[in-house]
């Protein structure tokens, strides 16, 4: 037998964290576009528009394929406040990339007072991150210690993407 033929039944939770990342990612995006989408009046770039839409939607419905296969237990519906989540997840996943795109820029920079500049900037958006992601634990938009939950949960926010 291979090693793929002896892995288990389900996904590995690292792939599964991933997995949630983009789909909230995209899910958050995808609702985004279709807002400023009604206000572009270019047709090219309307164009654009419909099409990154038809994609995300593609990509979305794709990886929901994959969530009966994460590993826990059961699901357990969810009960959010649906606008309050959605709002606190953009400032969390504004407060990521802006610690990776930092982080990543620190390592290409020459200029100490531009390194100073950035370390600063990175270390403002980390404590952010974690009042956003306090915020949401503490309120029950965050479940990161309870996976079925925080999958079922990207499950509502898609279908109510789509």
């Amino acid at each position: 037998m291979t090693e793929l033929e002896n892995r288990p039944a389900h996904l590995a939770w690292h792939e599964t964290m991933e997995m949630h990342e983009l789909v909230v990612a995209q899910t958050n995006a995808l609702k985004k576009l279709r807002f400023f989408s009604e206000a572009i009046n270019d047709n090219t770039l309307q164009k654009l528009y419909v099409q990154t839409i038809g994609d995300l939607e593609k990509n979305l419905n794709d990886i929901l394929a994959f969530y009966p296969e994460a590993p826990r237990a059961k699901l357990d519906a969810a009960n959010l406040p649906f606008d309050d989540a959605f709002y606190a997840g953009e400032l969390l996943a504004c407060s990521k990339i802006l610690i990776k795109t930092y982080a990543s820029a620190i390592t290409e920079t020459a200029t100490p007072s531009l390194k100073d500049t950035f370390v600063s900037h990175l270390n403002n958006a980390i404590k952010l991150h974690t009042k956003v992601f306090n915020y949401m634990h503490q309120h029950g938009m965050y479940p990161a210690y309870h996976l079925e939950q925080l999958l079922e949960n990207d499950v509502t926010l898609v279908k109510g993407a789509l």
